[in-house]
């Protein structure tokens, strides 16, 4: 299978190309809207290129990268016939107590408000081709390194650990629960998808809730760290979801998945 990879040079993008490389022809493509993409000869494109920051507030930037050339690569896509896989974002749903693909969306930034809007529009247009859109939950694992600010909590977490012996952890997270999600269970999610001729919005999350707390004490434990309590920022407070727990019972129509338990990966790590 040929498939196209728009940033493929991010987190997931990476750890999508190792886990695809040596079985599947890959083409990797980073923004540039001086030059965009072919997907002509292409059997799949997995489009996971975007500004991914949540507190990015340049709103029409956001809105090219993330929404414009989503949708002129759905159209590209629709025209040759060639399968779409999009990453979509858990932050649609703000801090709604409903995981549910039909929940009503409640978007806290730009970010999430791009996300929304081409979810919304795709379920607008008419096409052939299998599109599936994939909100993924809090996702974590190798080569996060360079997303800083935007790293998952357990990237944060171990290399304050391993660097400092001292784990920032906001104050009162043990009432901050999300559901994280292993990037290598995201890659055997799409690679499976991609054998099924449908389309829609599925959940990419493991179904369970953990917390902040709960994750902190794990790194910690392993790595004999101590855990400093300090205030959230205040520019974080109007965003931060409180609560994420996919609800994936439309993925699981379609696939089994075994997801990885966060602790038992943090033991390992």
């Amino acid at each position: 299978m040929k498939i196209l990879v728009t940033g493929h040079k991010g987190f997931i993008g990476q750890n999508i190309w190792q886990h695809f490389f040596g079985s599947h022809d890959l083409i990797g493509y980073e923004w540039d809207e001086t030059s965009l993409p072919s997907v002509k000869g292409c059997d799949a494109v997995i489009h996971l290129g975007a500004i991914s920051s949540t507190t990015e507030r340049d709103v029409h930037k956001v809105l090219r990268q993330n929404l414009d050339f989503s949708q002129w690569l759905f159209a590209e896509c629709a025209r040759h016939n060639v399968i779409l896989h999009y990453a979509s974002s858990a932050s649609i749903y703000g801090n709604g107590l409903d995981f549910h693909e039909s929940a009503p969306p409640a978007p806290l930034s730009p970010y999430a408000w791009s996300k929304y809007l081409f979810d919304r529009w795709v379920g607008t247009q008419t096409h052939d081709n299998p599109v599936q859109g994939y909100r993924y939950f809090n996702v974590y694992g190798p080569h996060e390194d360079h997303k800083q600010d935007q790293a998952s909590p357990v990237h944060k977490f171990q290399k304050q650990a391993k660097e400092a012996g001292r784990i920032k952890l906001f104050e009162g997270s043990d009432t901050y629960r999300r559901d994280f999600v292993y990037v290598g269970d995201l890659c055997v999610m799409h690679e499976k998808m991609l054998a099924k001729q449908t389309s829609g919005i599925f959940n990419a999350g493991t179904g369970t809730a953990v917390s902040f707390s709960a994750v902190a004490e794990s790194i910690a434990a392993k790595f004999d760290a101590r855990i400093d309590l300090i205030e959230m920022p205040a520019a974080l407070k109007s965003q931060y979801q409180e609560y994420t727990c996919a609800d994936i019972s439309a993925l699981l129509q379609h696939i089994d998945m075994d997801w990885t338990d966060i602790h038992n990966y943090i033991a390992g790590a």
